[in-house]
């Protein structure tokens, strides 16, 4: 077999794409949903495998900033689009893909690559681990009361067209990027990801409808929800399919769920895709009614470990010699001092003698404070070299707020 791979021209994207529709099953995604992707493509950093002429492999990355722990917006790669025709799997084409894109991504001063991943057993081998949880409710909402909190009285809540919202939604979304790791700073056309709704995608359920909270004529949140009706002997068992929800402080929130507990006809609300640390937890006096289930998301990879480390603050003063192995990025493998606390850090090459030892997959899952470095050493993938090290820094990279990808790409 011999297979090049090049980058993507522009004329190529239709077949390039088609090739990505096959390797993910071969069920064509609706003209609106497949338009927007056109347009999101950012066709100079995106590639194509080659055998013969054929397209047997996609790959590419989009330009994102993602909030980092400190709160400071790191510009980093989102790597999607991959695939691997089946005729050509297990012969080297994904890490030949891998391999160019770090290569890439460190070349264009990329300190991480993230990704969302259809397998995760895929990419670890590849210095990807996971860091962001993400967590799924599906809430008994005839047993359990609805949130309150006093001033949601004061809240209007208004129904809008979903498109025409975009613009006064992202106000509240923008805002809120810096207050929390793992989320993305969107770039142009992704406002329009969050109001897609293909009526072929809505399995029953009605079309897309928003909501927003305001405060003395200001919108302090908005949720955007589908209803998806259902009916038993006992009458209406409706549910409320919450897409997303944000809100600028606790009583915006708590009103904005007190209405999706209250929308006649149903008798459970199902959200998806949120944080592992959702106020609602607090808001509701029975966990057991919201059915809570919880799964990764977010998976970072240090491309530049130097420039990754000293980009975030750490919760504690922190000085440690850190050993990474790094296979795929030769340029992160060896010794690095890294010295910090809640201001800000140094990263710098050393000769001094390790405390930890631990590969960029590690580094990955800890950087955004979503799992700890004691959890990893637990699993024996975090070596402590020094006694007590562990303890000491384990804490530092840690996250007030969980780290929270509020969406896929």
């Amino acid at each position: 077999m011999t297979t090049e791979l090049q980058p993507l021209r522009d004329g190529d994207w239709d077949a390039w794409y088609d090739k990505l529709d096959v390797a993910f099953g071969g069920l064509p995604e609706g003209p609106e949903r497949r338009a927007w992707w056109r347009a999101v493509t950012e066709v100079e950093r995106a590639f194509a495998v080659r055998d013969g002429g054929e397209i047997v492999g996609t790959g590419g990355s989009f330009s994102f900033g993602l909030t980092v722990p400190g709160g400071a917006e790191l510009p980093v790669a989102g790597v999607t689009l991959i695939s691997v025709q089946p005729t050509h799997r297990r012969r080297g084409v994904l890490r030949s893909m891998m391999r160019h894109q770090l290569t890439d991504v460190h070349a264009r001063g990329e300190a991480l690559a993230v990704l969302t991943a259809t397998e995760p057993a895929i990419y670890g081998r590849f210095g990807y681990g996971p860091a962001t949880q993400e967590m799924r409710m599906t809430v008994d909402t005839v047993r359990l009361a609805a949130p309150d909190l006093p001033g949601v009285a004061d809240v209007r809540l208004r129904l809008v067209d979903p498109a025409t919202a975009v613009a006064a939604c992202e106000r509240v979304y923008a805002q809120l990027v810096p207050t929390r790791p793992g989320m993305l700073a969107r770039r142009p056309h992704w406002e329009r990801l969050p109001v897609l709704d293909p009526e072929s995608e809505r399995n029953g359920a009605g079309q897309l409808q928003c909501v927003l909270a305001e405060v003395d004529g200001e919108v302090r949140g908005y949720a955007r929800y589908a209803v998806k009706p259902d009916w038993d002997h006992t009458g209406p068992r409706g549910a409320v399919l919450v897409r997303h929800l944000d809100a600028l402080d606790p009583v915006a929130y708590a009103a904005l769920w007190r209405y999706l507990f209250g929308i006649d006809l149903t008798a459970s609300v199902v959200a998806r895709g949120r944080p592992v640390d959702d106020p609602l937890l607090h808001l509701v006096a029975d966990h057991r009614r919201c059915d809570l289930g919880v799964r990764e998301a977010l998976f970072v990879r240090p491309v530049d470990v130097r420039a990754a480390l000293a980009a975030r603050t750490y919760r504690r003063p922190v000085d440690v010699v850190l050993e990474v192995a790094d296979d795929l990025c030769p340029w992160n493998a060896g010794r690095w001092r890294l010295s910090g606390d809640e201001q800000g850090a140094v990263c710098e090459r050393t000769t001094d003698p390790a405390e930890l030892a631990l590969s960029v997959r590690e580094l990955g899952s800890a950087y955004l404070g979503g799992f700890t470095l004691s959890a990893l050493a637990g699993a024996g993938r975090v070596r402590e070299l020094r006694p007590g090290a562990l303890a000491a820094v384990s804490p530092a990279f840690g996250s007030d707020l969980a780290p929270w990808l509020p969406h896929a790409f």
